[in-house]
């Protein structure tokens, strides 16, 4: 892969308070994999892609997420549990501590962006104590040309000290690891974890911000595809459910698999210059965008190989959330700049492993504003201590842990865009089937797409006008027909061949929804409450 973003230049971190440092400035990806392996931080896959193990945390850790209250943020944030507050004088201190660690030390600076629309740009530098964390931000954030980096002068900053570990009692932090933001200073400040999520999730949280705040854009976690007549799709999902896969469309080009922003002129636009997915079972065969991607640039993460560096995507013993990152140029299939116009669906994903959700169903505009609100998923048996029978997983937004504002605020957004554009929106169980997690089978990735396809090109709604099912619980007009998909498989109470069992976890999960929506309720008008599912008296 030709890095056309090298950059012979070199920076002083000085006015950041980290001295005398060795700056390794805009190394190119491959000078990056070279001295991971070097450093002994990581090895070469068969594939020609690097394989790291990211330490003690192999995911996020949201309860160490923090954000400076401070005069921009004070009246703005939604605080609670998920927007934890942290004190300005506190940031300055524990900023003081990681810089003054990160000095006399080796150090790898980029200068990179996020926001494939111009107009939106946010010039970011990111500063990390480890070439694969740096190299991961070449593959995640979008590449300036060589030109440009003559005067480029960010606007935020990351970062990233995962040696650094926080002292509690002292620092103010929950335990040693942490990710602040800081509105004012424009920094977000991680440290104590490895996990390269947290410097992709910093920003996003960062712009889930600033674009409704001071853009009138709505953020939203979602990939994007655009078709051959230029119309675009929106995917919203919580991880597992299938953004990156369903998005990843050999006959339409990705414009992104995560990130992105939709604007008041109508269009919608990648934050991201990469991918960053899961692959616990990843197959050629079910998932060839992704397979493929995986080669030199790419970076494996907590994944199991063998003496071959062959990877094993079924070996979860490390961790179920492996994951790889590559430049999303790594499929084929892009659109190029990542800016989709004219959206005419969206759709919610949610992997149901209660097994009672229709495989997919059309919403109402106060349907749509309640599941958005909501972001229902589940996890299932086993994913995590304790765990033992399918749980409900609500994340409003289908993002909750990355949106500083009320959920509200980014539903009204929402649905005042596709109030305008007048989008279709669907509801998608890519979860279970024939029963819940345990008794049915996980939905067939091939009946996914079918339908999604079918969606997007008008054949399921020219097959089904006026005759949609309503769900008897759920509301949502359920199709009782789709092109290339068994009728059986669309109604889910249909594949159970138990009525009863079916009803009685029907009405289970939607008492779950109703618990969830309890903390909504006083900001949600009429027309979103008629959304909800029934519950029986």
């Amino acid at each position: 892969m030709i890095d056309h973003t090298q950059a012979s230049k070199t920076i002083s971190l000085e006015n950041y308070g980290i001295k005398n440092a060795k700056v390794q400035y805009q190394l190119s990806s491959e000078q990056l994999h070279k001295l991971t392996i070097e450093k002994g931080q990581g090895v070469e896959a068969s594939s020609g892609a690097i394989a790291v193990n990211t330490g003690e945390f192999t995911g996020r850790s949201p309860k160490d997420r923090f954000i400076v209250k401070d005069a921009i943020t004070e009246n703005r944030v939604w605080w609670g549990n998920i927007n934890i507050p942290f004190e300005s004088d506190a940031f300055e201190k524990l900023y003081k501590k990681v810089t003054d660690y990160l000095s006399e030390k080796e150090v790898f600076v980029r200068d990179s962006y996020a926001c494939a629309d111009d107009n939106y740009r946010l010039n970011i530098r990111v500063i990390t104590e480890y070439p694969w964390s740096n190299m991961f931000a070449y593959n995640m954030f979008l590449r300036p040309e060589a030109s440009e980096l003559k005067d480029f002068k960010p606007e935020w900053t990351v970062v990233n000290a995962p040696g650094f570990m926080a002292v509690p009692d002292v620092d103010g932090t929950r335990q040693h690891n942490f990710a602040i933001l800081d509105f004012t200073r424009k920094v977000a400040l991680i440290g104590g974890t490895g996990y390269t999520g947290e410097i992709k999730k910093g920003i996003f949280s960062a712009l889930n911000f600033i674009l409704p705040v001071f853009k009138n854009t709505l953020p939203m976690h979602c990939s994007a595809n655009v078709g051959e007549d230029g119309d675009t799709a929106i995917f919203f999902g919580l991880s597992g459910t299938g953004k990156t896969t369903l998005s990843a469309d050999p006959n339409r080009r990705l414009i992104g698999d995560d990130e992105h922003g939709w604007t008041k002129e109508n269009t919608v636009f990648n934050f991201e210059g990469g991918c960053y997915a899961k692959v616990i079972n990843l197959s050629e065969e079910n998932e060839p965008d992704i397979f493929n991607a995986i080669k030199p640039g790419a970076i494996l993460e907590n994944v199991i190989m063998d003496a071959e560096g062959r990877v094993d995507f079924e070996n979860t013993t490390i961790t179920q959330n492996t994951r790889v990152s590559y430049p999303i140029e790594h499929i084929n299939n892009i659109q190029v700049p990542s800016i989709g116009k004219n959206p005419k669906n969206i759709f919610f994903l949610t992997a149901d492993a209660f097994g009672v959700l229709p495989p997919i169903s059309k919403l109402t505009p106060g349907q749509a504003a309640y599941h958005f609100i909501s972001g229902y998923t589940a996890k299932v048996a086993g994913t995590e201590a304790g765990i033992d029978e399918p749980l409900p997983s609500f994340s409003a937004c289908f993002g909750a842990p990355f949106m500083p504002l009320h959920p509200t605020k980014y539903a009204e957004m929402l649905s005042k865009k596709m109030q305008e554009a007048g989008v279709n929106v669907w509801l998608v169980n890519t979860g279970w089937t024939g029963g819940p997690y345990g008794v049915g089978t996980r939905m067939k990735l091939k009946y996914t797409r079918a339908m999604i396809t079918a969606a997007m090109d008008g054949s399921l709604e020219a097959a089904n006008k006026d005759n949609y099912h309503v769900h008897s619980v759920f509301g949502v007009q359920q199709p009782r027909v789709c092109p290339n998909v068994p009728t059986d498989v669309l109604s889910p109470r249909t594949t159970w061949n138990n009525d009863e069992g079916y009803y009685k976890t029907a009405y289970k999960l939607a008492d779950s929804f109703k618990e969830n929506f309890k903390k909504f309720e006083e900001y949600a008008n009429a027309e979103i409450m008629a959304g909800a599912p029934s519950v029986k008296s």
